[in-house]
């Protein structure tokens, strides 16, 4: 009987005589972690927020930064970087010849030595790729491979430039106003150095002919120039073609 009035007394809305009190303390519970959790959050939310905020501006730098650096590299020759790379390859080719020569040591020896064969084939077919000579076609690309050939060979002799630049003063640089004929006088080694590229020129030149050779042995089968000719051009197009019928009619066994 005392259980069941106390069920009805709780359906009723009766607070509990033994269980009222810790109900009680559990909600005023409940509304102190609820602030407890959102605090969390909103602690979570600022830190997240702060974070990105300094991305966003480390971002910011790094663009500001590649803009600058765009902005300098738009500004050098367009051929700056291979140019750079030219200039620091030849101050390490100095620091190394002044190297061998301080130990008495060839240069170029000790340079071969340190070249592998599969670069030196490698260089010798660029080489061999390089300004080939196609043959005569006209004059005036003959005397562009000459002149690009006598320019390669051209070695500035900086220290008589500055030997005559002392000796001579503004007069070295001429003008309008200026008379040059009969004033320079070749040295001996710059004389020297003319004459054997023009005996290389003249030994190079007597390899060539621009007449073949006539052939005492060859066989005859034409009448004039005009028809040798003619038959040269049958036989280059045709000659494998007619290349035995010419054989059985030369031993007379043709049908």
């Amino acid at each position: 009987m005392a259980a069941a009035a106390v069920s009805e007394l709780g359906g009723l809305g009766v607070p509990d005589p033994d269980g009222g009190g810790s109900s009680g303390s559990e909600e005023e519970a409940r509304p102190g972690a609820a602030e407890a959790a959102a605090a969390q959050r909103r602690e979570e939310r600022l830190r997240k927020f702060r974070e990105l905020h300094l991305k966003r501006n480390e971002a910011r730098r790094l663009n500001h930064q590649e803009v600058v650096e765009e902005d300098k590299r738009l500004k050098l020759p367009a051929n700056w970087e291979a140019k750079k790379a030219r200039l620091e390859w030849e101050l390490k080719v100095e620091e190394k010849k002044k190297e061998c020569a301080a130990r008495g040591e060839d240069y170029e020896r000790v340079k071969l030595l340190e070249i592998s064969a599969e670069d030196a084939e490698r260089w010798e077919r660029k080489k061999k790729r390089k300004n080939p000579d196609l043959g005569f076609s006209d004059y005036a690309a003959a005397q562009l491979r000459q002149y690009q050939r006598l320019t390669r060979q051209i070695k500035p002799d900086l220290e008589q430039y500055e030997k005559l630049k002392e000796q001579y003063g503004e007069a070295l640089y001429p003008t309008s106003d200026s008379l040059l004929h009969g004033t320079h006088v070749p040295s001996k080694e710059g004389v020297d150095r003319m004459v054997a590229d023009l005996e290389k020129q003249i030994e190079k030149r007597e390899k060539y002919s621009r007449r073949r050779p006539y052939n005492d042995d060859a066989d005859i089968d034409y009448i004039n120039e005009r028809n040798a000719k003619f038959n040269k051009k049958a036989e280059r197009f045709y000659g494998k073609y007619t290349a035995e019928i010419k054989q059985n009619l030369e031993r007379g066994t043709a049908v």
